[in-house]
């Protein structure tokens, strides 16, 4: 493998990783907005 080729892969890998954890952060975020709104419902019975 080509140098440039090593720097672009791990380019990509890094990148990867970022939006990965920033899709993990949204779901539980929206866990945890969900868990409210169910604590809400369940108030009001």
């Amino acid at each position: 493998m080509s140098q440039k080729s090593k720097v672009r892969h791990a380019n990509r890998e890094a990148q990867q990783e970022k939006q990965a954890r920033k899709v993990i952060t949204w779901i539980f975020a929206a866990l945890v907005v969900l868990a409210v709104a169910f604590l809400v419902v369940a108030m009001m019975d």
